[in-house]
């Protein structure tokens, strides 16, 4: 194996800030579109979006985001980690504009699946470079620096969105990638070496092909089911069976792989495979918590994108606080009576979504947020920390990708699944209310609280109006329920997985580079 170069301290810092423009990237577009779904669903100020329309926006991103990590990670090993960022950086741009002027929903999901490209690229190139800069206790203490732009963007995201929104159109939440693209170029191209394995892998396409697919399946039959609020149809079904035979097929297809894009085997490790498998969970419990509270801040309690930015806060300021305050925890306890209690109290957190109504205080909304962001961010850090320096180092590229495959993954269907259990649920709630409304509305109404309260709008009718706003609470509070369920279960999978420590020693375990720069040649930039 080829030892990493020998960095200045200087030059180091100044790629750590790169990456984390990089990683901010990212992140600034997750939360941009949770401040926008309620307006891309108005009929009037944005596309009329239904709620299936508005999961396979987000979703088609984060899908095409999960599947295609895999292959970056092996095109990063082969031809170098800073050359793929670049390319990603780039389609990211693109594909930015591209959904800033689409014209219906059809138009924006293609183009949030083309920045998936660009993201997949993005991501595990990113974890590599920082793995190649820092190494011995240096690259626990970047891992942990890095984690902060997660809170950053989740701060500037819904604020940035927010301003954006009370200006301009829509599209406009998409274009501010532009400028950042521009000034992450810039830095790579002047400070990062252009690391790359010294082992290079082949292309994986009957796993690429087998992964989108199989993925692409189960969230159409979970979104199916919202749709027509059935689980027992065969349109709803049949593509959930059909997902679950591919994913199948694509493990044991990985499995007989000499050089697999995904090694499952990987996953049979404790800390690893139960770290990742926990973390998905979270990320499930995360982005079905986040698709709700976008339509309960604008839509149930009608606050503008500003002030739903702003209350957003929290929030973020939870996960920044939670991440350092995390790894220091761990130095001193150990990763486990840390990262276990920290997600516990994260899926009640979660479950107290269902006692917020129509007239809760904003106080007790921040409160709320401000726990869910600091135990979120209190466990994302030191565990993060665990699954990424407990990676060889010339599998680093595609170590991280699995790593963020399994959470994009969660992410997809926690959305899929939280979106569709809305749906049903607010069907069945706001059905007695649509007797007496004109039969060519009702489906309207059925669609979305959004769509009703157009619906009452147009008829006049603020009874309706009001009933929406109740179903959808209704249907909120059935889902808090399900997703503290899942990250409550998701705790239990850390339990075990992470090893219970008698006395105090690092979770993350670092090989030592050191004495291998002294006797391997270095590689070149």
């Amino acid at each position: 194996m080829t030892a990493p170069p020998t960095l200045p301290k200087s030059r180091q810092r100044l790629i750590l800030a790169v990456l984390m423009v990089c990683s901010l990237l990212i992140w600034l577009e997750n939360t941009v579109l949770s401040i926008t779904l309620e307006t891309l669903a108005d009929p009037v100020r944005g596309l009329g979006t239904s709620p299936a329309e508005l999961q396979w926006a987000t979703g088609a991103y984060t899908l095409v985001f999960a599947t295609l990590m895999l292959t970056a990670g092996a095109l990063g090993d082969s031809f170098g980690h800073r050359n793929v960022l670049a390319v990603g950086l780039v389609i990211f741009a693109g594909t930015s504009i591209w959904a800033a002027y689409a014209g219906d929903a059809g138009q924006l999901i293609a183009a949030r699946a083309a920045m998936g490209v660009g993201a997949a690229l993005i991501m595990p190139a990113n974890f590599a470079i920082l793995l190649w800069t820092f190494t011995g206790p240096g690259r626990a203490t970047a891992i942990a620096i890095s984690s902060t732009s997660t809170g950053v963007g989740m701060a500037a995201g819904p604020v940035l969105a927010g301003l954006l929104l009370n200006h301009f159109w829509w599209g406009s939440v998409f274009l501010v990638n532009v400028p950042i693209v521009v000034l992450a170029l810039a830095g790579i191209v002047l400070l990062v070496p252009n690391f790359r394995s010294p082992t290079v892998r082949p292309l994986d396409p009957a796993g690429i092909l087998l992964s989108i697919s199989g993925l692409a399946a189960l969230t159409y039959g979970l979104i199916r089911a919202g749709q027509v609020g059935a689980w027992s149809r065969s349109d709803v079904w049949a593509p959930i069976a059909v997902g679950l035979v591919l994913l199948a097929a694509f493990v044991l297809v990985e499995l007989r792989t000499k050089e697999p894009s995904f090694d499952p085997r990987m996953l049979a490790q404790r800390l690893f495979g139960g770290g990742n498998a926990s973390m998905a969970l979270l990320f499930f419990s995360v982005a079905a918590v986040t698709f709700y509270n976008a339509f309960y801040m604008q839509g149930a309690l009608g606050y503008s994108p500003m002030k739903a930015g702003l209350a957003n806060v929290p929030t973020a300021v939870g996960a920044v606080v939670g991440a350092p305050l995390g790894a220091r925890l761990v130095s001193r306890w150990s990763l486990r009576p840390v990262a276990v209690p920290a997600l516990t109290v994260a899926a009640f957190s979660f479950g107290a979504v269902g006692f917020l109504d129509l007239h809760t205080p904003l106080f007790w909304i921040e409160i709320l947020l401000l726990a869910q962001g600091l135990s979120v961010g209190m466990v994302m850090a030191p565990v993060t920390g665990a699954l990424i320096s407990s990676l060889p180092l010339e599998r680093s590229g595609a170590g991280s990708a699995v790593t963020n495959t399994a959470r994009q993954v969660g992410s997809v269907i926690g959305i899929a699944v939280g979106g569709t259990i809305m749906s049903i649920a607010y069907r069945g709630a706001i059905e007695p209310s649509l007797s007496d409304v004109p039969e060519a509305l009702q489906d309207s109404a059925r669609v979305s609280a959004e769509q009703a309260r157009h619906v009452a709008a147009t008829l006049d009718r603020p009874a309706l109006a009001q009933a929406a706003d109740h179903a959808f609470i209704h249907a909120m509070h059935v889902g808090a329920i399900w997703i503290m369920l899942i990250a409550l279960f998701a705790a239990a999978v850390l339990l075990i997985a992470l090893p219970a420590t008698g006395k105090k020693k690092s979770a993350t375990p670092e090989p030592d580079y050191e004495e291998a720069r002294s006797s391997e040649p270095r590689s070149t930039a």
